[in-house]
């Protein structure tokens, strides 16, 4: 791989334009350059920055559901986080280690690109997520697999089709990418149109649901339903299925970073632990052998002990949030530097496309803090009573309102008026109930661009794989507030009219 292709700018929409003779774009180049100063890559983050995705995220869990406390994380403050630690990152690379990893790239490509590539994929990477966190996730795998697999058992396409395991094991870095490529409509149908760079690192995952092995990772990175344009990401930048972008190994590290000491703040924000049960969770951690681990405490108990006056006058819970506050910096600061010192060391590995390594920060020498906090997390925070309770709330939430959805989805009549010779008996009663008043109205409820993407006639693909990518690109788009809403909305309705039915 070359440094040069993985940072390719151009993008997809340029590349599908009809080609214009060479004097008037020679008119076009000079135009555009009078008016735009930024890189390419830097107007992705700002493409993603204002998109109407990023802020449905402030509505959107990141560990605590449904939390009332504002100082508490949710996945915009997280994905901000995540971007401006990948971007310190970036700055490092490109200023004190840029002959080392990036040779002879030109030195504006690499002082400006790299620095927005890694926000930019930062800021992107939990677009796709649905309300209620991963408790989301698995709460619309196991709607799927009640229900879509006893239809596609009955229907006329083949049964054991493996694309279905896209539903199957539904995840929300393979919406992302569905989400920035078609989803999010500018003007068009390459959604945010981002450069082929930024698309590339995005894709968390390299690998589909339906045909490549679990062999380095379980989850997938992108659906059938781009499985084109994921191709030619690929044939752009250099890149195949199984070989992830250099930089994609760097978010996640940052991901790791960002929810395992972010996540214990706000765990101890909402009084679940102290910060004192988080030094003594990392003192007794592998008997306090650990050197990183030593030094993080170290640094902060000194920094803290300068304002020995101060804390006295606190109270426990200012005492804990002063305390966390130098915490949060020092062990930042500790794990960015492990990361960075990993990736340079195995850089070179990452560019033969035979790299093995699974993730980052397990070969850094923060390994053992980041699975220490991990495990702080989980068990003073994630297994908590509240937040379980929570969980189980927003994922009955979830499954009803894909109950009601997919009155209003499955057989619906423009999809299967092409296929109305082959309908069974079942699939006609589904294609009534869903021109029945209440399932017009469902329809109406889901996002116009999403029906209208589902309503393509040139769109090859199963009528059942499109109807329950409709489902999930619905309940995918929603904040925690609104699906709660909406599914006690239109539960009001549903009731109300299965009674007028009887």
């Amino acid at each position: 791989m070359e440094w040069e292709k993985l940072l390719n700018s151009s993008r997809r929409k340029n590349k599908n334009k009809i080609a214009t003779s060479n004097e008037s774009q020679e008119i076009i180049n000079k135009t555009y350059n009078k008016t735009e100063w930024r890189q390419e890559i830097e107007r992705d983050f700002d493409r993603i920055l204002f998109a109407t995705p990023t802020r449905r995220l402030a509505d959107k869990t990141q560990v605590y559901p449904l939390d009332r406390n504002d100082s508490v994380r949710t996945r915009l403050t997280h994905s901000h986080e995540v971007a401006n630690f990948a971007r310190g990152i970036g700055m490092r690379l490109a200023f004190d280690h840029k002959q080392e990893i990036f040779g002879a790239l030109d030195e504006l490509v690499a002082k400006r690109d790299v620095p927005a590539l890694l926000a930019a994929i930062g800021l992107a990477h939990d677009l796709g997520n649905p309300p209620f966190g991963h408790q989301g996730e698995a709460a619309m795998r196991d709607w799927f697999r009640l229900h879509l697999e006893p239809l596609i058992a009955q229907s006329a396409e083949a049964p054991a089709q493996p694309i279905y395991n896209d539903f199957y094991e539904f995840d929300g870095n393979s919406q992302t990418i569905r989400l920035v490529t078609k989803l999010q409509i500018l003007n068009d149908r390459f959604g945010l149109n981002l450069t082929y760079a930024t698309l590339s690192a995005l894709i968390k995952y390299p690998r589909n649901s339906y045909s490549s092995p679990k062999n380095k990772w379980k989850k997938h990175g992108y659906f059938y339903s781009e499985y084109k344009i994921i191709q030619d990401v690929w044939n752009e930048t250099g890149l195949r299925e199984g070989v992830r972008h250099p930089f994609t190994y760097i978010m996640e590290a940052c991901d790791d970073i960002a929810y395992s000491i972010l996540d214990a703040e706000d765990t101890v924000k909402k009084t679940l632990a102290s910060y004192q049960d988080l030094i003594n969770h990392l003192r007794c951690w592998e008997e306090g052998n650990d050197e990183v681990i030593n030094q993080v405490i170290k640094e902060t108990e000194e920094k803290n002990s300068e304002y020995e006056a101060l804390r006295q006058a606190l109270s426990p819970a200012e005492l804990n949030d002063m305390s966390m506050q130098m915490f949060r910096v020092k062990c930042s600061a500790a794990m960015i530097n492990c990361v960075v010192e990993a990736f340079c060391h195995h850089s070179q590995n990452m560019l033969t496309g035979e790299c093995d390594i699974k993730d980052l920060l397990s070969k850094s020498r923060a390994r053992t803090l980041g699975n220490a906090l991990k495990n702080f997390d989980k068990t003073r925070g994630y297994r908590h009573k509240s937040v379980l309770e929570l969980e189980l709330k927003g994922a009955n939430y979830i499954q009803g309102l894909m109950d009601m959805l997919w009155i209003g989805i499955h057989g619906h009549k423009t999809q299967r008026e092409r296929e109305k010779e082959q309908q069974t008996c079942q699939e006609k009663r589904d294609e009534y109930r869903s021109n029945s008043p209440f399932g017009r109205y469902v329809y109406s409820q889901i996002s116009e661009n999403y029906r209208r993407i589902f309503e393509d006639e040139d769109d090859e693909l199963p009528v059942l794989y499109k109807e329950a990518q409709l489902l999930s690109d619905a309940i995918s788009g929603m904040t925690d507030g609104y699906l709660i809403t909406l599914h006690d909305e239109l539960k009001s309705l549903y009731e109300y009219e299965s009674r007028q039915q009887k």
